[in-house]
């Protein structure tokens, strides 16, 4: 699966897990150069509590556009660490 936002690639990878349609990419996997940590967190019940990044291409930005679980609960150690997208971020088979 591809990341792609304002027409760059900013992660790829084989081994996305798919959560509730979200495609969710090993940190491993993203381009670090295109994010940058933002202060924004949000609760899900059962995954646990999520950050953000803002994603910085060409320069504009797409703010708390990728989100990850630092940490996460019992159900969703699966993701722990991983990033998923929205805000216009388009997921695509590679």
């Amino acid at each position: 699966m591809k990341a792609i936002w304002n027409g760059q690639v900013i992660a790829e990878s084989n081994d996305t897990k798919n959560i509730e349609g979200n495609h969710y990419f090993p940190a491993s996997d993203i381009k670090e150069e295109f994010f940058t940590e933002s202060e924004t967190h949000t609760v899900c019940p059962w995954k646990g509590t999520a950050s953000y990044k803002t994603i910085k291409v060409d320069g504009k930005e797409n703010v708390d556009a990728a989100w990850y679980y630092p940490e996460t609960k019992e159900l969703a150690k699966n993701i722990k660490g991983h990033f998923a997208f929205w805000k216009g971020v388009e997921v695509v088979e590679s």
